[in-house]
Order: structure tokens, then sequence, then C-alpha cells
């Protein structure tokens, strides 16, 4: 692999790996942000799929729709289809809590749910990836 091309799909894995840790401690009591928090679950989806996509040199939109993300990956490898739920209930959290609506909040157990699907979509992703992207492993 490229080594320019290496570091992006690191950088990308690396800002996942962020929007993970900084949706555990948004939703970190005593005063937890579970609005942002669910955000930043779906924002580690999709930097993870656009990982997977910029490895295999993949070209993709501007975008915060996760099935269309995981439609262009699973040209690639199919399996990616057995995240389709997890990308349809991560999709919306790019937008449903960030600006005034009725919907305030998301419960405990939704973003609880949120998490685990995004940790589920990066793990998928960097076990389809050459370890030496994966910057837990990087050293």
């Amino acid at each position: 692999m490229v080594e320019p091309r290496r570091e992006l799909v690191r950088s990308w894995l690396a800002k996942a790996l962020h929007d993970l840790g900084t949706a555990r401690k948004a939703a970190a009591d005593p005063d937890p942000y579970l609005d942002t928090a669910v955000y930043h679950c779906q924002q580690a989806a999709e930097k993870s799929l656009k990982a997977f996509l910029t490895l295999h040199d993949v070209l993709f939109d501007k975008t915060h729709n996760l099935g269309s993300l995981l439609v262009q990956a699973a040209t690639v490898d199919s399996s990616f289809m057995v995240l389709a739920d997890a990308a349809e209930t991560l999709t919306p959290y790019a937008t449903l809590y960030r600006y005034p609506s009725d919907l305030q909040e998301p419960s405990r157990e939704e973003y609880c749910e949120a998490l685990e699907k995004a940790r589920d979509i990066f793990t998928f992703v960097v076990s389809k990836l050459p370890p030496e992207v994966n910057p837990e492993q990087a050293g």
C-alpha cells in the first residue's frame, strides 16, 4: 500500500476512535450530554467506513448517510452488508439531535445501542484492513 494512503486510512481510524472516546465521555455521569454522544457514535461509524473506502481508492461523496457508504463498501466486500442495521440506526444521529426541535435528548438506552453499533462498525472495518493502519496497534 502506498504510504500516504496508509497514513490517511490510519488518520480516518484515529478520528473514529476519538469520536468513540468523545461519545463515552459525553455520556458520562453526573452530567451527560447524550445528544452529543450519539452524534459522535454516528461520526465514528462514518469515519470508519470512509477509512475502508479510502484504502480501496473508492471515491465517496461528502455524506453522513452510512447506508450509502455501506453500499459502496459492499462493492469491494459484500460482507459489509451485515452492518446494514447498524448503519440504519446510526445515520439519523448525524442531525437528529444537533439542532433545536421537539427531540432534545436521546434516552440512555438509545445511547448505549448507538455506542455498541458504532463500535461494531469500527471493529468490523478494522478487521478488514491491514494491521499497520490500526491506530490502536500502531506505535
